[in-house]
């Protein structure tokens, strides 16, 4: 898996991006790591995004398998393992909770975690994993279609650095880095995840986040957290409530 790192200390961070995105959308929150978070932290590219390695199978638990081998080698015996994940991400972090796949967080954090999934949802996303890549002409009209799927656009622009990683040139041309058949990841059971969780897991969202309500968090999570006047990437658009959020609960 690619991996970006950086801090010191026996604490760990694990940041996981959510679905069509990269690691590199935590680059705004990681500016601002040495003033708010005493250790080390690591962003990965999970499966099939970014940088990292396509799998066979992109199921919440082999996301999960994959994510806790990668992790193992940053842990220190004393130190405190945190996950904060965005929507995808912030599933794998519950199925991390669980403890079933080597690792078990002290805490997990998730973001923007789409509750409710219509079966015409889950079909389409089954639909998008038999397609092929789409292929275009430049990097930039690649770049603009993956600020699109990733959530991003309206809130960074094409050379950003949050979109780096998110496209890949081949002979054909440019394309998105996410591997299509990377949304074939199923309906998550949420409610049985956090019920087995064997850590505090800690649930928020931005006020605006067109993909959950606030009410549909809180059938998780009572406690959840409305972290302001923002859409589904929050951690882009406010790193600063991200870190007030989890300062107020470590």
């Amino acid at each position: 898996m690619y991996t970006e790192q950086g801090g010191e200390g026996r604490d760990l961070l694990v940041l996981l991006h959510g679905m069509g995105a990269t690691g590199a959308v935590w680059s705004p929150l990681c500016a601002q790591a040495g003033a708010r978070w005493q250790g080390r932290w690591l962003a990965l590219d999970l499966p099939g995004h970014g940088a990292s390695d396509r799998q066979a199978s992109y199921v919440i638990g082999q996301h999960a398998a994959t994510v806790a081998r990668a992790v193992l080698p940053h842990l220190e015996p004393e130190g405190r393992l945190v996950v904060l994940g965005h929507s995808l991400g912030g599933v794998i972090g519950l199925a991390l909770a669980t403890g079933w796949f080597g690792v078990v967080p002290h805490r997990v954090f998730a973001a923007g975690i789409k509750v409710a999934w219509s079966d015409d949802e889950v079909r389409r996303m089954e639909m998008l994993a038999t397609q092929p890549a789409k292929r275009f002409a430049t990097e930039d009209e690649a770049r603009d279609r993956y600020l699109k799927v990733s959530g991003l656009a309206g809130i960074a622009d094409v050379a950003s650095p949050v979109v780096a990683r998110g496209v890949a040139h081949e002979n054909e041309g440019w394309r998105l880095a996410m591997d299509p058949r990377a949304n074939a990841v199923g309906k998550p059971p949420l409610s049985e995840l956090v019920a087995l969780a064997r850590c505090p897991v800690h649930l928020g969202q931005g006020r605006h986040d067109a993909l959950v309500t606030l009410e549909q968090t809180r059938s998780l999570d009572p406690e959840a957290r409305d972290l302001g006047p923002h859409g589904h990437n929050v951690m882009v658009e406010a790193p600063v409530a991200v870190w007030d959020w989890m300062d107020s609960l470590s």
